[in-house]
């Protein structure tokens, strides 16, 4: 572990505003391809959400979930703002869990986003169809709702490896404050 020097402060900050730029160019992209075609397609902002979530701190995780979260509102014509919470209370959850109890493991973030998108796909079939009790609405959750959370658990994978491939070069590295350093030397 080294001091930081004002150069790498500057490449800190140049590589900081990089990454969140390549998050949400990633973010933009999702949108469209939620927004285009009739198929049933994967909502990608939710695994984009949590993966933002696992490596990030939790300020800046927390807007962009509501962002992603604003941004299915809006492509699933869905009440504004009812995404934007859940992935919001998502984000939270996520981030404290990997700061605190879970390592930065594949694993861990394949079972957790699938269980997000879970818990999003079965509350958006409780609220917006099982709710209003029509006949055979059960035969939209089975072919509508879980394609589309199959989809989203597939495409998880891709975007763990593209969020992986952004934070091993753009990521900062730990560095030591001056007074780390000192209480360092003193301890040895």
């Amino acid at each position: 572990m080294r001091i930081k020097t004002t150069r790498e402060k500057r490449i800190f900050y140049i590589k900081g505003i990089l990454r969140w730029t390549l998050y949400y160019v990633l973010i933009f992209f999702s949108f469209i391809i939620m927004t285009s075609g009739t198929w049933t397609k994967p909502i990608l902002l939710i695994p984009i959400a949590m993966c933002i979530a696992a490596e990030n701190n939790r300020y800046g995780a927390v807007v962009t979930a509501a962002i992603c979260g604003f941004l299915i509102d809006t492509a699933c014509g869905r009440l504004f703002g009812y995404n934007a919470v859940l992935l919001t209370i998502f984000s939270i959850l996520i981030s404290l869990l990997f700061e605190l109890y879970l390592k930065h493991k594949f694993v861990n973030y394949i079972l957790l986003t699938s269980a997000v998108s879970y818990i999003q796909c079965r509350l958006d079939y409780r609220f917006y169809y099982q709710i209003w009790g029509y006949e055979g609405v059960e035969k939209i959750f089975t072919s509508v709702l879980l394609k589309a959370w199959v989809y989203t658990v597939i495409s998880a994978v891709f975007i763990y490896l593209i969020f992986k491939l952004i934070n091993r070069f753009l990521m900062p590295r730990t560095h030591l404050t001056i007074e780390e350093a000192i209480t360092k030397i003193q301890t040895k």
